[in-house]
């Protein structure tokens, strides 16, 4: 399975970036971050349907994950970003679904989100 995401950057506080991620078939994906010195923690994650979301609570209203029709690319539009979202995001995918409780499947690269105040 390849994850290929891109989109990272350089943002101030209160700006908006989006990443992106395509998977080399259907899967549920999903984001994780990494702050440093920090661990992984879940962000959010999407069903092959793209009916079923799930978000943490420190992303809630601000962050927004999508696949349109259904497809194997997958969005994190990232809104109202605070110094504390900087962090290496690194896409996920699973067989079955991408939650907080356990590692996915498949990881992808990192892209690295550096919100600067």
């Amino acid at each position: 399975v390849q994850l290929q995401a891109s989109g990272g950057g350089l943002v101030q506080v209160g700006g908006s970036l989006r990443l992106s991620c395509t998977a080399s078939g259907s899967y549920s994906m999903g984001w994780f971050r990494q702050a440093p010195g920090k661990e992984r923690e879940f962000v959010a994650s999407i069903s092959r349907s793209g009916n079923t979301i799930y978000y943490s609570d420190p992303v809630k209203r601000r962050f927004t994950i999508s696949r349109p029709n259904a497809q194997n690319t997958v969005f994190l539009q990232m809104n109202s970003l605070k110094p504390e979202d900087t962090a290496v995001y690194y896409c996920a995918a699973d067989q079955t679904r991408v939650t907080g409780v356990r590692p996915p499947d498949y990881w992808g690269q990192g892209t690295l989100v550096t919100v600067s105040s």
